[in-house]
């Protein structure tokens, strides 16, 4: 039995979840640099690409999404979507009012079961039967929500006045070798300071944060094709195996093995 005339949408016609539907899916192809405006939504969404990379863009910093990888938005959060080659999006409306999922902004692996049930459950219709196939697909994609893997792929962006030329040139350049000790005369405090005030604004080091810069721009060079070699020396490491080295430990394997099962298409065999 259809029941279209119970399915709300979003003012870009998307469809949005209702108790009767509590996940609702939909999928779209965006071109490469292509960015959406600042904006929330009452619900919960997962934002998962098939190919490309996304950067989601909040007040509280920078989350990285390569494929194999998506992001939980909670609802109410204010972001920017900024697209890294051509993005194929599935994306997943989740009912608000549900118990049990993440309260914040986070980036979560991708497991072969999710990967799936995304992709069959997006192919759906929006007003799926409520005791139909699609209802236990999303219900499946709610329990794997509510115990998620997260992934290490958080940038806090902090927001000291004394740290933000520090912030800016390594933005601008994450292979800028300045440490700490170099930027406190032109942030006028000490490296001692700095280094509180890193801890303070972005709950890490200022070596673990910088780490993660380049680790967002090695993702962004890698998706677009670049070779290892190049991509390492680009973002500031002396040799390419420290750069492999520091990647296995952020992601759990190589660059060459993560693009590689990142170009999987759904329904192909995992390698």
């Amino acid at each position: 039995m259809s029941i279209n005339s119970q399915i709300h949408h979003d003012p870009e016609g998307y469809p949005l979840p209702d108790p009767g539907h509590p996940v609702a899916g939909y999928a779209r192809t965006y071109a490469d640099k292509h960015r959406t405006p600042a904006h929330d939504h009452a619900h919960g969404q997962l934002l998962y690409a098939i190919s490309g990379l996304m950067r989601v863009e909040t007040a509280q910093g920078v989350w990285v999404v390569p494929p194999q990888r998506a992001v939980w938005i909670p609802a109410g959060m204010k972001h920017r979507v900024v697209m890294v080659g051509e993005v194929e999006m599935r994306s997943l409306y989740v009912l608000e009012s549900l118990e049990g999922l993440p309260k914040a902004c986070q980036v979560i692996s991708v497991s072969p079961l999710l990967r799936e049930t995304i992709a069959a459950f997006t192919a759906a219709r929006p007003d799926y039967a409520r005791q139909g196939p699609e209802s236990r697909l999303a219900s499946v994609i709610l329990d794997l929500l509510r115990a998620p893997v997260r992934a290490a792929l958080h940038l806090p962006m902090p927001g000291a006045a004394r740290l933000r030329p520090i912030v800016e040139a390594i933005l601008a350049d994450p292979a800028d070798p300045r440490g700490l000790r170099d930027w406190a005369g032109i942030a006028g405090a000490s490296a001692r300071t700095l280094a509180r005030l890193f801890e303070a604004e972005a709950g890490m080091g200022f070596r673990a944060w910088r780490q993660q810069v380049r680790l967002h721009a090695a993702l962004a060079r890698l998706s677009a094709g670049e070779a290892v070699t190049g991509v390492a020396y680009a973002v500031g490491y002396d040799s390419p195996s420290a750069f492999i080295a520091m990647f296995r430990k952020a992601l759990g394997a190589s660059p060459r093995a993560y693009l590689r099962e990142s170009s999987l298409p759904p329904g192909s065999p995992d390698v």
